[in-house]
Formats: C-alpha cells, structure tokens, sequence
C-alpha cells in the first residue's frame, strides 16, 4: 500500500502529476516563441508620456539590430499601434495570434488590434484585464525575439501585478515627469519593484525642461528637476531627461515615432542591454 502524500516532492521518487504540475514553469510563454530578455516600462500615473517612451526605446534598439517586440499591456488604454502608424487586425494560426510588424520589424500585439473598431472602449474588470495579458504572453506567436518591451498600465494595481508575476521580467524602466506630486507617487512605483525583487534599470524625466531655439536657454516648465535626489535615494545609477519637444508627439501623432532619433536614451538602452 503507497504512503500518503505529503505534497513535499523533495522527499518522494514517485512519478505522479503532482509532480509534473509542480514542474510547470508559471511564467512559461508561447512553447513556439523565445524571449530573450523582458523590459517593463512604467509610471506612477498617467500622463508622463510612458507609451512615447516605450516606442522611442523599441525603435532605437530596433536600429542597432535586434529583434525588437513590443507587448501593449494598457489594455484599457492602448496607444502602441496609433504611434507606430499600425492599423491591420492581428490574424490567428496554429502556433498562435500572430502580432502585427511595424515598418521597421517590431512586433507589436494590442488590444486595439483585436477589436472591430480600435475607439470602442473596453469596459471590463481587473481580473478579465489580467487574464488578457497572460494570453498575450502565452498565446502570441512571438517567435524569436531578442528585447520585449512591455508597455504597462500606470500605477500599482492588477496589470502591473499581473506582469510581475507571469512574465519573466528582466528589469524595469520607470518614466516621470518633474511635478513635486509625480515623483511621490513614483516612490510608489520604486517601492513595487523592489516588493517584487525586479531590478530599476534607469528613471527616464520626461517633459524635463524647454530648450529654447533662439537663445538655447534651458526653461524647467513644470519646476526644477528631483531626479537625481530621487534615483539616488533608491541606488539607481541610470537616469535621462527628455525636453519638451514638439517634433516628438506630432511624430507619435502620425505614428512615426519609429522616426525619431534621439541619444539621450543611450545610457538607458546601454543598462536594458545589460541587465
């Protein structure tokens, strides 16, 4: 007569399908795709131009070569495919959903691609939200890719948490602006990840400043700039300022942002390549 189980497979040779369920890997994606590496680009609110951000990330690794796919997690919010100029729907074959290419070859797979009409509202519950996101995990033929960015809903609530615990992400990118208020609740944010024991790899302070094209005189719009005294307090090396910069949305507006060109990402894509 077999013993009772005790649950503990440390201790037991038997081959059973507790076992085999144990040995599951919850953060196991799509067995037709290989994802290299996972970068989840997040804020504390919205507003901060964190989707801006993640394409002009996503298009700047896509040049150096890489194999670049974009995962659109604001399910309530999508805008990856309106700044990248994409309007096909996402087709279905058997090794999964396939995402749609931009013109430079970033897969990219949204919400607005699966509906009949991109400005129909989705009105559902975090739990059907989250569930949404697995399966663009698990269900897109991704196939090979090298860096996936990950699109986030801000704040702290299902999707982030969801993210954190079914994808396997490598670190996260975290895009403020230089409001007093901003930065409290990008404490928030700083605080999750570190919860989650998912490493910061840079802070990106977006709308820093103005530049003026006459005289080149910088002008802080929205007050001087704490991010250095914020990523210093949370041991965080890696931080870039974007300017107030009307080329930059019109081209997301036009869904060009793949045509924006811009170093003063390149600490930021130097730690995402090195994490």
């Amino acid at each position: 007569m077999s013993e009772e189980c005790t649950h503990d497979c440390s201790t037991c040779a038997a081959n059973c399908a507790s076992r085999e369920k144990k040995a599951e890997d919850p953060k196991a994606g799509n067995p037709s795709s290989k994802v290299k590496k996972v970068i989840a680009v997040v804020s504390g609110k919205g507003g901060v131009g964190k989707s801006m951000v993640t394409g002009l990330l996503a298009a700047a690794e896509r040049r150096k070569g890489p194999s670049v796919a974009i995962m659109d997690a604001d399910i309530t919010g999508p805008s990856i495919p309106k700044i990248f100029g994409v309007n096909e729907r996402a087709m279905g074959v058997e090794e999964g959903i396939v995402p749609a290419v931009t013109r430079t070859g970033i897969k990219i797979m949204s919400m607005n691609l699966l509906l009949d009409n991109p400005s129909d509202p989705v009105v559902w519950r975090g739990p059907i939200i989250g569930g949404v996101v697995q399966q663009f995990w698990k269900e897109v033929w991704w196939d090979d890719v090298d860096y996936m960015f990950v699109d986030m809903p801000p704040g702290t609530g299902d999707v982030p948490l969801t993210v954190f615990q079914s994808l396997p992400v490598d670190g996260i990118v975290i895009v403020t602006s230089p409001q007093e208020l901003v930065g409290v609740i990008v404490e928030k944010a700083l605080k999750m990840a570190e919860l989650m024991e998912i490493p910061v790899l840079g802070i990106v302070e977006n709308m820093s400043y103005f530049q003026c094209p006459d005289c080149g005189k910088k002008h802080f719009i929205y007050g001087e700039s704490h991010l250095e005294e914020l990523a210093k307090s949370h041991n965080i090396s890696v931080t870039a300022r974007l300017p107030i910069e009307p080329a930059i949305p019109q081209a997301a507006d036009a869904g060009d942002i793949e045509g924006v060109e811009t170093n003063m990402l390149d600490d930021v894509l130097t730690a995402i390549e090195n994490a």
